[in-house]
């Protein structure tokens, strides 16, 4: 029989070559360290700044978009408006130069001379000066306003209440809202000292009811 050497205990065989650390578990990682977690993170806000970048670049792209298209609206009304207002001018200017025409065209009306052949081709050419805008304005009896009408002759009269026009001594013409030239007119105003028709009117109701006998 074997004896066994009391106080030592039998230990597994260790391969050899292995230390002793080997065959101990691996001690586990310190608490709060977390490489790939800080590496997650990094990568977001990066990513997140690189975000922030794009955004800003695409409101400046997109405000810059806009601006090129207000400027563009404008660019074409005003485009617009010009080639309205040389159209306007031209057109002014031609039934400006054919005024003296039409003028003789209305005095051989007013003296029965319009005949014939050129009866006909002044009503054409009056139908033309209408299809481009020409309007004709100007009326005995309408009031005196300056700013269509130009006084070549001043009279009183006792039959008017205000600068009334008379006689039109030549038609003013009108494009639209524009004057190319104020109606020619001779103008009466009320007598100096004459009380308006409507007042003497009402005086003399007034008179009437004064005399009127008193019911009793």
């Amino acid at each position: 029989m074997t004896e066994e050497t009391p106080g030592f205990e039998e230990k597994p065989d260790v391969p050899s070559g292995a230390t002793s650390d080997d065959a101990e578990p691996a001690a586990a990682p310190a608490e709060g360290a977390s490489p790939a977690g800080d590496a997650n993170d990094a990568q977001l806000a990066g990513l997140t700044a690189q975000l922030d970048q794009v955004r800003t670049a695409l409101g400046e792209r997109t405000a810059d978009l806009q601006r090129l298209q207000a400027e563009y609206q404008n660019y074409r009304r005003r485009v617009e408006r010009d080639r309205v207002t040389v159209k306007e001018i031209a057109v002014a200017n031609l039934l400006t130069e054919l005024l003296p025409v039409l003028d003789d065209i209305g005095r051989a009306r007013e003296h029965g001379e319009l005949l014939g052949g050129f009866k006909s081709v002044a009503e054409s050419l009056e139908t033309v000066a209408a299809k481009l805008g020409l309007q004709q304005f100007g009326k005995e009896g309408e009031p005196f306003d300056p700013t269509i009408h130009e006084a070549l002759m001043h009279s009183y009269a006792p039959d008017v209440t205000e600068t009334t026009c008379v006689a039109i001594l030549q038609p003013g013409y009108r494009i639209g809202e524009r004057t190319i030239r104020p109606a020619r007119v001779a103008v009466a105003e009320p007598q100096p000292g004459a009380a308006p028709a409507k007042a003497e009117e009402g005086s003399e109701a007034g008179d009437d009811k004064d005399d009127s006998p008193e019911k009793g």
